[in-house]
């Protein structure tokens, strides 16, 4: 217990350190090695979580998402782990600066603010070992980490926007063939002429008859883009998710549906994020709409992971306080 508590402390302290990099590498933008810093601190912080889940795995022996706290920390690992893919095709500091702090919140949350109860090995009875079980979880907590940082990103273009009267309009399309590795977002972000205000990145008189086209729409475009492509990572991973819930529910229960709290919020959550890619494939929906609907999204997956288990009664009680 002492190995993981000191792993514990160790992955928030890195994360504080990371986080504090990460936004201080967007307000002084000449220092691009606080970019690296930052990056090499979120791969670190990924390695002490798998290193920490590992260590319950081989020394509790059994796969370590059997309560609310491994699974916290197995989010904070998929949203780490997402950060790190993205920022290594864009190299640009925005997404781990944004990613980042949630990260910080769900591993102070987890160590921090659960009891010790909770925190204490405690493996599956007998009767709800599955295989259908391990892969619907560690399916459906990928899938919230995709989902988190797509919506996340869907916020931060919002907030990029607002207060913006005149039209902005995107020139890429909903499947983003505008975006090329790093340059967009790297030549956007670091190019000189860009005032350090951020949120100014769209602010500029133009003529309504023609659209925004500068290093500014590239920002946003790629910002739009990465959003899009990530959500629609963690689409297809909720959906077999679901359907694996399903069938291990039946073998455990004898239902492969019983509208439980958990199973009607999962539900919601698909429905939110099956609108945000039908409007963006069917209706080529781009920038704020499909933005506020992952922003919807963001709040509906916190409910379905974390609100459920705390308010709700059904059959996942696992992480339920009250």
């Amino acid at each position: 217990m002492q190995l993981e508590s000191s792993l514990d402390n160790l992955i928030f302290l890195v994360l504080l350190i990371v986080t504090i990099v990460y936004w201080a590498s967007i307000v002084l933008t000449n220092f691009k090695i606080l970019t690296k810093i930052g990056f090499y601190g979120t791969v670190l912080t990924n390695g002490l979580i798998f290193c920490l889940l590992g260590f319950r795995w081989i020394n509790y022996g059994y796969f370590p998402l059997s309560n609310l706290y491994e699974s916290l920390l197995f989010l904070a690992w998929g949203i780490t782990f997402t950060t790190i893919i993205l920022e290594f095709k864009t190299r640009t500091p925005i997404i781990g600066s944004i990613s980042n702090p949630i990260s910080l919140f769900i591993t102070g949350f987890a160590g921090l603010s659960l009891p010790e109860s909770m925190q204490a090995p405690s493996p599956l009875v007998p009767a709800l070992k599955s295989n259908w079980l391990m892969m619907h979880v560690t399916v459906m907590m990928l899938s919230y980490a995709s989902l988190i940082v797509g919506s996340l990103l869907g916020i931060f273009f919002l907030i990029l926007v607002n207060g913006k009267k005149e039209e902005i309009v995107l020139q890429g399309n909903s499947y983003g063939t505008n975006f090329q590795n790093k340059a967009l977002l790297d030549t956007a972000f670091y190019k000189e002429d860009v005032t350090e205000d951020y949120t100014n990145l769209v602010i500029e008189e133009v003529n309504k008859s023609e659209p925004i086209r500068d290093n500014r729409l590239s920002l946003l475009e790629s910002i739009d883009n990465l959003s899009y492509r990530t959500i629609s990572f963690g689409f297809p991973l909720l959906t077999i998710g679901i359907i694996a819930g399903a069938v291990w529910a039946n073998e455990a229960w004898g239902s492969y549906w019983s509208w439980d709290p958990k199973e009607t919020w999962a539900l919601i959550t698909w429905l939110v994020f099956a609108s945000y890619l039908h409007a963006r494939i069917t209706k080529s929906w781009q920038g704020k709409k499909p933005a506020i609907i992952a922003s919807f999204g963001f709040i509906v997956v916190w409910i379905c992971y974390l609100g459920v288990n705390f308010l709700g009664k059904g059959l996942h009680t696992y992480g339920q306080m009250l």
